[in-house]
């Protein structure tokens, strides 16, 4: 490869970070927004999680014709593409919070997710062919972790500006006279909509510089016929159904932390400990905030950055250690920590509780890239097509999430993780699997 070469290579990576960490960071705070919707609409966790499913359910929709689309307009315009999208779904957030319309937070998520498929179907293929396939999973981790990046601030300006004041229940809002109502509805959507609105300029801004820089031209015509071809194919279908429960996983564990860890009463003991609202303050004062006179989920929301914060400190070492030992035995390793992890959080209480499920985002963070190109070994032409059925297989995100929130309402948080043991118990499955063949 001439040196040229490489360096086109370096600078095409060095623009693809940038999509991964914003559409980690835009991931995320969809989840610190689900405690909020679930105090404004008085949902339940089942119902609550349509937040979620709406999200991910575009990638099971979407991920073909992002393919097809990527086809016709070519790569760069597929990317400013999905970069307006989102920014379209972002918008949509305005007149949803204007509103207080629940059905029109849905169409935003969706659209915004819309957007990230197209991306996703794009980059991470991209990013694997960017050299060696041997070097696949390394590059491929390595980028995920600037996704980890934007997953690991998200969960701050979520606890900081979306969950920093408390939400009125119908009852309490039928109190007020007509002008406060109108003053608390006008205050609640601001809450809202500025995030939103200051993301959509981001990615508009994004979308302009992506309209005028040069990638190479690396990805190759996929042949006609591919799909039926790669159905056959046995492994790139265990991985797509790994990338199914893991997409699955993460995401019902990222929801549902606030809500677990303010049901163990955790607010009430962080306050009481010192060291922890030291924490959380530290983290705080990096946006001029303090936790003085917090609402409960504010504080337990600012203790999710160490949930996705593991997973990106996870890829920059994954990156290493997949150059160093067999990609699938790393994968089997991590999988039966996260497991190991679980059990001690469901089978304990208080601090000790908390830190063992936010540790299961360190063991997470290499299992995406890993699987995706464990998958795609061997494929050839048809590496940009598998890539569009793995993409399908992130509605993982979408259906367990509705299970775990269901398993919660009926049995509680301790029982509902138990389906999440399952999800990584297949991930060690596969990993074995993979190492075996070698």
């Amino acid at each position: 490869m001439s040196s040229s070469t490489k360096n086109s290579y370096k600078s095409a990576f060095l623009f693809l970070t940038t999509l991964f960490f914003l559409w980690g960071f835009i991931t995320v705070l969809v989840d610190s927004l689900i405690p909020r919707l679930k105090d404004i609409f008085e949902m339940s966790y089942a119902k609550t999680v349509l937040v979620q499913f709406a999200f991910f359910t575009a990638f099971f929709v979407f991920s073909l014709p992002a393919g097809f689309i990527l086809s016709k307009i070519g790569y760069k315009k597929g990317i400013v593409f999905g970069l307006l999208t989102m920014a379209l779904g972002c918008l949509l957030f305005f007149p949803a919070a204007e509103y207080r319309n629940f059905s029109f937070f849905l169409i935003g998520y969706f659209t915004l997710a819309g957007g990230i498929t197209v991306l996703q179907v794009a980059a991470n293929p991209y990013v694997a062919l960017l050299g060696s396939e041997n070097g696949a999973s390394s590059r491929l981790n390595l980028s995920q972790a600037f996704n980890s990046l934007g997953t690991t601030i998200a969960p701050i300006v979520g606890a900081l500006f979306l969950l920093s004041d408390s939400v009125k229940s119908s009852s309490e809002i039928a109190l007020l006279n007509e002008v406060e109502r109108k003053k608390y509805y006008i205050s609640e959507a601001a809450t809202v909509q500025t995030p939103f609105l200051l993301i959509a300029l981001s990615i508009f801004l994004l979308a302009i510089i992506f309209a005028f820089i040069n990638l190479p031209k690396v990805m190759q015509v996929s042949p006609k016929g591919g799909y039926m071809t790669l159905l056959k194919k046995k492994s790139l279908l265990m991985g797509a159904f790994g990338i199914f429960v893991y997409v699955g996983a993460e995401v019902a564990i990222g929801s549902f932390l606030v809500n677990y860890f303010f049901e163990m009463n955790l607010a009430t003991i962080i306050s009481e400990n010192q060291l922890m609202m030291q924490i959380a303050n530290t983290i705080a004062n990096t946006f001029n905030k303090t936790f003085t006179d917090a609402d409960p989920k504010s504080l337990l929301g600012i203790f999710v950055i160490f949930y996705w914060g593991g997973a990106m400190i996870g890829r920059f070492v994954g990156s290493y250690l997949t150059k160093i030992m067999l990609p699938g035995k790393v994968l089997s390793i991590f999988s039966f920590f996260a497991i190991f992890m679980i059990l001690i959080s469901i089978n304990t209480d208080g601090l000790l509780s908390m830190w063992s499920m936010l540790a299961v985002g360190l063991f997470n963070s290499i299992m995406f890239p890993t699987i995706f190109t464990l998958s795609l070994e061997g494929l050839g032409d048809l590496k940009a097509q598998a890539s569009g059925l793995l993409c399908m297989a992130i509605v993982g995100g979408a259906i367990i999430p509705f299970a775990f929130g269901s398993l919660i309402d009926h049995f509680g948080f301790k029982t509902a993780f138990v389906l999440t043991i399952g999800c990584y118990g297949y991930i060690l499955f596969f990993g074995r699997g993979k190492v075996k063949l070698i």
